[in-house]
């Protein structure tokens, strides 16, 4: 039997998951108040002739590409990657065989908000669940954020540029959080700056797609619902001409 687990975030009005000047805004349109949008179609169609006088039930969206669940591609990190050698893909040029693949869960949510996971730490990771990752599994992380929650936007570890060039150096294409971000929280990462004033370290993790490409998940929910590894994930970025990114909804497949 084969379990499915939901990984992805609703888009909502309700729940903060992006900073204010990034949230999505829904506009719901009911069936009390669309029988006009179908009496446009039909010229002399009264309200009462449609069957309880009810319209359609339509929603308006104003979003981002990086809204919700989503997969960014290569395009978003940087305008070229293998090392300057190439253009950049777009969301609509990702690989599709990438994104049905065995999946793994690393989990680092016992390390503070803010840290930024190394290499070392990675390959440590595999250690404890005594797994050898393999080329194309896509590897998910366990961040520590927590969807729902106050502040979730400074939530969760990040991984820098050394870890994102080690699961790319081993093969893996596509990566994945349940933070806001694939690297460490700005309000974090804007700390370590003040001290040091490196640029090196700002959005560290995604930069890396400018030497070898890999496409990335954010906002994922629900990861402590997966095991280590011995699943498939399915997530499939929806096609968007030249986008940086696309939406998904990320959906694991457990066999019991």
């Amino acid at each position: 039997m084969t379990r499915f687990i939901d990984l992805s975030i609703p888009i909502t009005n309700d729940v903060v998951s992006d900073p204010e000047v990034m949230r999505p805004k829904i506009t719901y349109m009911t069936h009390e108040s669309t029988w006009q949008q179908i009496a446009m179609f039909f010229p002399g169609l009264e309200k009462d002739d449609l069957p309880d006088g009810e319209g359609w039930a339509v929603e308006s969206l104003t979003l981002s590409t990086h809204n919700g669940t989503h997969m960014d591609a290569p395009w978003h990190f940087h305008s070229t990657t293998d090392a300057g050698a190439s253009p950049a893909p777009s969301i609509d040029e990702a690989p599709l065989d990438r994104f049905f693949r065995p999946g793994v869960k690393l989990d680092f949510s016992h390390l503070p908000h803010g840290h930024v996971v190394t290499g070392a730490e990675v390959a440590e990771a595999f250690e404890r669940i005594d797994y050898a990752v393999q080329p194309l599994d896509i590897v998910l992380v366990q961040s520590g954020a927590i969807y729902g929650t106050a502040n979730f936007t400074d939530q969760g570890v990040g991984l820098g540029e050394e870890a994102t060039l080690w699961l790319t150096d081993h093969g893996v294409e596509v990566v994945g959080t349940d933070a806001w971000s694939w690297d460490a929280p700005f309000s974090h990462t804007a700390k370590r700056w003040a001290e040091t004033r490196d640029p090196s370290i700002i959005w560290e993790g995604h930069k890396a797609g400018r030497i070898r490409p890999y496409y990335q998940i954010e906002k994922l929910t629900n990861l402590a619902a997966l095991p280590s590894h011995g699943f498939t994930l399915s997530c499939f970025p929806v096609k968007i001409e030249r986008a940086s990114a696309g939406w998904i909804r990320a959906v694991a497949m457990v066999e019991e």
